[in-house]
């Protein structure tokens, strides 16, 4: 019997039991689509990362201080004092694969405009930071090296500051705002950037030369972080290695001493964030799959019903010549059909379920070829491996016992 009788057979039927055959296919459906979706949401959460640390500049690299190990426990950032403009020219001028360095000291308060106020944060930078950051003006012009030099009271406003505080559509440039009573005359309006992977606005921001913020709003010499750029993105662990070694001439640091600062590359953090990704996608795929096994056990349950249904059925095929190859080809083919029929059904479902999460959640999704293909390669391996053995068991019946039975 060739396999094209064996497909019109199979097919007949499965037509014949139309609705057990869809309750059979429902667990196969159900599996396909949550690990299409599942895999749709964790490659489009990556992505979505990914592009968003992107945006911040993939070279950049951020040096943060800390202290070293005392009583046994190292402390924070923010409750030490390590990092200073020498070290800031330092960096620029020995660093040979970095292109741009920038101090940053920040401090929240209250941007006033008239009667409207809005809690925000200002950032003391250099001009290279927006190059760093990858941020451009919308509107206006960035300070300048010689507003830094002369802690001029000048400033750019990211749009969310910008939104609270001139809500009526009013052009900002050449406003004088003020930021815990100190008045700063807006110079420039920066471009949106939304949120940040940590879920931080960025656009909540007032960008300020340092020695500004330093001198009038912290009175303070130190940092809370140093930017810098590597030359390219291949050049940030090779930049990193010049900074530790700046720093630690800078700082005094001996041989034998624990480094007082720590530097971060973006390509690390987006490592960590997409293996965080990764372990959360394996581990809902995983639950997901769980829906494949269930329904792989209903097709061998479906399987066995049919051949004891059908047993006279096969006594007859077998008594005018089927072999019993020809019987378990006809069973398996079944099994495979009700598990490819069942996946093709799921895909449709699961790629349906991503573009919905995208569209009412607002969710990312991302859809690839590869989780398609598995789906497939999955729903034909469950067929056959599930589908296998109530098929042998009907290939094997004695035909005279088949003819007898009731």
């Amino acid at each position: 019997m060739n396999v094209l009788n064996l497909l019109r057979i199979a097919f007949k039927a499965l037509l014949r039991n139309k609705l057990r055959a869809f309750l059979t296919m429902l667990g196969i459906i159900i599996g396909v689509a949550a690990v299409i979706a599942m895999v749709a949401i964790g490659q489009g959460s990556k992505e979505s990362i990914q592009s968003q640390l992107s945006s911040m500049g993939s070279n950049m690299i951020t040096i943060l201080p800390s202290s070293n190990v005392a009583g046994g426990a190292r402390l924070g950032g923010t409750s030490v004092n390590t990092l200073t403009i020498d070290d800031v020219k330092a960096i620029r001028k020995q660093a040979e694969n970095v292109s741009a360095v920038s101090p940053a000291a920040n401090s929240s308060g209250q941007a006033i405009n008239g009667a409207l106020n809005w809690p925000t944060t200002i950032y003391g930078v250099s001009p290279s930071y927006l190059d760093i950051r990858k941020w451009a003006l919308k509107d206006g012009i960035p300070f300048s090296d010689e507003d830094v030099r002369a802690s001029a009271k000048v400033c750019l406003l990211g749009q969310t500051v910008v939104t609270n505080l001139f809500p009526n559509g009013d052009n900002p440039i050449g406003k004088i705002i003020r930021f815990n009573n100190i008045p700063f005359q807006v110079i420039g309006v920066l471009e949106a950037k939304g949120q940040s992977s940590f879920g931080q606005d960025q656009d909540d921001a007032i960008i300020a030369p340092y020695t500004t913020v330093q001198k009038r709003i912290l009175a303070s010499i130190y940092f809370r972080t140093i930017y810098a750029s590597a030359v390219s993105e291949s050049a940030s662990d090779a930049a990193t290695d010049e900074i530790t070694s700046i720093l630690r001439k800078q700082h005094r640091l001996r041989s034998s001493d624990e480094d007082d600062f720590q530097v971060r590359t973006m390509a690390e953090l987006i490592s960590a964030l997409s293996s965080t990704s990764n372990l959360l996608t394996i581990l809902l795929t995983a639950i997901a799959g769980i829906s494949l096994v269930i329904g792989g056990i209903g097709i061998m349950n479906i399987m066995y019903v049919s051949v004891t249904e059908r047993t006279r059925e096969i006594g007859l095929r077998m008594s005018i010549g089927a072999r019993g190859i020809d019987i378990l080809m006809q069973f398996l083919i079944e099994a495979i059909m009700i598990s490819i029929t069942g996946g093709i059904i799921g895909v449709i479902l699961g790629i349906s379920s991503a573009k919905l999460i995208t569209i009412f959640l607002s969710w990312p999704t991302l859809v690839s070829e590869s989780s398609i293909v598995l789906s497939f390669l999955v729903c034909a391996a469950t067929g056959v491996f599930f589908g296998y053995y109530p098929a042998q068991k009907a290939s094997r019946l004695d035909p005279i016992e088949a003819l007898r039975y009731e």
